[in-house]
């Protein structure tokens, strides 16, 4: 009987919402430490050039596109240099047999000095050849990636993501070093159990069950009385389960660690104003926000005007009007380079 030629990574289409990640690039080990905005400037590389990921040449962005909620092209600048300098060990099958294989992730690269320039980047001979060989995947759903606040719980998404269609598997174990290195953990940190668990994994594990569409659990497995593995479960959420996290994501993260531990039910502004006094902005205000200040990410400066007026404690009569003063001072005191 011929045989079905297996499904390739390439084949596999991202969406507008969504990112496409071959597992070899997730369950990837660090040499060098990457913060969570390398992680997600590089899931951002490697979506915009994921049509033609697998050629030889350059791929052109516009640094804006990379800056998330930062308007500083600096953080571009700084994770771009440590993802260029990053080698990293990934699991692959070489000539029949498992490998593991040190790779760099980013090639040659060149930045526009101005604020609104471009970068001009390229992936390494053997980083292509790995994806083009790829048969499984993550597919990231660009909301959830932003909001997770941390890159223990992004890579633990990613490892959830990967998993979660292995319709014959709800489970998997890992000895404990190399959960650690796949989670990113820098060697020497956190190295007690307790530690690890109290500081890196159980906050992890929060944010990816309340804003993804996987329930996650971890539990210790032990030699002896040593702790030397990690059993890692994962499910599928429920239909009105997955409408909540979609709900979450779509509120403000003014609050949302609150949230997510259960400490208060709702943080949205309360006792009067319009829209039954949840503080909701027009459409109209948004357009105004981009018009008024182009170059400014209108919904970090949101967060920062809802954090502000949390304080106050108290919903304004007029919030449209009172986001857009907000954000005039907010410009007068972080102009753009």
């Amino acid at each position: 009987m011929e045989r079905t030629a297996a499904y390739r990574t390439l084949e596999a289409k991202p969406s507008e919402n969504s990112i496409i990640k071959p597992g070899e690039l997730v369950d990837l080990v660090e040499m060098t430490p990457l913060t969570l905005n390398d992680r997600r400037i590089y899931n951002q590389l490697l979506a915009h050039a994921w049509d033609r990921v697998q050629e030889p040449g350059e791929h052109v962005i516009a640094k804006r596109d990379l800056r998330g909620s930062h308007n500083a092209n600096d953080r571009v600048g700084d994770s771009i240099e440590r993802l260029m300098a990053a080698i990293v060990k990934v699991r692959v099958v070489r000539d029949g047999e498992r490998a593991v294989e040190r790779v760099q992730l980013l090639g040659s690269n060149t930045e526009h000095e101005s604020p609104d320039g471009m970068l001009r980047y390229e992936f390494p001979a053997r980083l292509r050849e790995i994806i083009k060989e790829s048969t499984i995947f993550a597919r990231l759903q660009k909301e959830v990636m932003f909001a997770l606040s941390s890159k223990y719980a992004l890579a633990l998404y990613e490892m959830v993501q990967k998993r979660g269609n292995m319709t014959m598997k709800s489970y998997e174990d890992f000895d404990i070093g190399e959960f650690r290195e796949l989670l990113g953990v820098p060697r020497g940190k956190l190295p007690m159990w307790g530690n690890l668990h109290q500081r890196a994994l159980a906050p992890a594990i929060k944010e990816v069950n309340a804003l993804s569409d996987y329930t996650v659990e971890l539990e210790p497995l032990k030699t002896g009385r040593k702790i030397s593995g990690v059993r890692m479960r994962w499910s599928r959420k429920e239909q009105d389960e997955v409408s909540g996290v979609m709900a979450e994501l779509k509120r403000p993260k003014v609050g949302r660690k609150a949230r997510i531990e259960g400490r208060v039910e709702d943080v949205s502004f309360g006792g009067r104003g319009r829209s039954e006094g949840n503080g909701l902005l027009r459409t109209e205000t948004y357009e105004e926000a981009r018009r008024l200040f182009p170059g400014y990410d209108i919904y970090h400066v949101e967060q920062e005007w809802r954090a502000w007026m949390a304080g106050k404690g108290e919903l304004p009569e007029n919030v449209d009007r009172a986001y857009l003063g907000f954000f005039t001072r907010f410009v007068d005191r972080h102009p753009l380079a």
